[in-house]
């Protein structure tokens, strides 16, 4: 059987636990990345998850905001976190796994939205977004990252043309301004082996979203849309991967729905 993972930017787990364990009905994933769980380790619904068959878990929560969070039905081991540019936010876990191919590293990242204006002598959250990004860099310049990992999670860049719904409109926008595109594609490009798992199976010349704005009067009618969330791999790991996909149906859930939508990598069994 295919084994599938899934990361997602729930926006508050205790919230939208009943959307949560309907796409598990729904899909049936093996491991889930969450972002924004806004909840501490202590109030994360453990309990619900073991419930749904999700016994393994390596959480990194905050009271009230961000937040990170794995759900697995493999073992998860060397559970760990990291912290960016010295600001004790919980945006980062890993995990060490195996779903039948050897081990994988899996990091659920959640990566600093920047605000609204692009300028970072101005706006310390963009300044905080492009030294996350920097470290990030530096960081997987590490040999271990050669083979055996996947990071997944809310980037908050949608990095090509093709994930925004209008690339010039949106080129002085945060999380399409150039500044940002060219980081994290150096980052895809730069020689460290990673594969964008969803643009693997989905040629570029298609538009593709994973999150549409709040704001939005009629989000699916304006079809307004960022693909914002990702699934990286390094090319030992992207070998197995079979298919990925976006659900973009649970951006229409009847209650209370996330503004991001699940995003799948599915690998051959073994």
């Amino acid at each position: 059987m295919p084994v599938s993972i899934v990361t997602w930017n729930i926006n508050s787990i205790r919230l939208r636990l009943p959307m949560v364990l309907d796409f598990i009905a729904q899909h049936a994933p093996d491991v889930i990345m969450f972002q924004e769980i806004k909840c501490t380790d202590d109030q994360f619904p453990r309990n619900a998850f073991i419930e749904a068959g999700y016994p393994h878990m390596a959480v990194h929560g905050q009271k009230g905001y961000h937040g990170v969070a794995i759900v697995s039905k493999f073992p998860l081991t060397d559970v760990s976190s990291r912290v960016f540019c010295e600001i004790p936010e919980s945006r980062h876990v890993s995990a060490l796994t195996d779903f039948g191919h050897g081990p994988v590293t899996l990091h659920d990242f959640y990566i600093p939205a920047g605000g609204d204006e692009p300028d970072p002598e101005i706006n310390p959250k963009f300044k905080h977004k492009l030294g996350f990004l920097s470290e990030l860099t530096s960081w997987f310049t590490d040999p271990i990252f050669q083979r055996g990992h996947l990071i997944a999670g809310d980037f908050n860049i949608a990095p090509h043309e093709n994930d925004v719904w209008s690339h010039k409109q949106l080129l002085k926008i945060v999380s399409h301004t150039p500044v940002e595109t060219e980081a994290l594609n150096a980052i895809l490009n730069g020689g460290h082996g990673w594969t964008d798992l969803v643009r693997k199976h989905v040629p570029y010349d298609q538009k593709l979203y994973s999150w549409w704005s709040y704001r939005s009067a009629n989000w699916e009618l304006a079809n307004k849309g960022r693909r914002l969330d990702h699934i990286w791999s390094t090319s030992d790991v992207a070998e197995h991967c079979i298919g990925a996909e976006i659900i973009k149906p649970f951006r229409g859930y009847i209650k209370q729905p996330s503004d991001h939508v699940p995003v799948i990598a599915r690998f051959a069994g073994v």
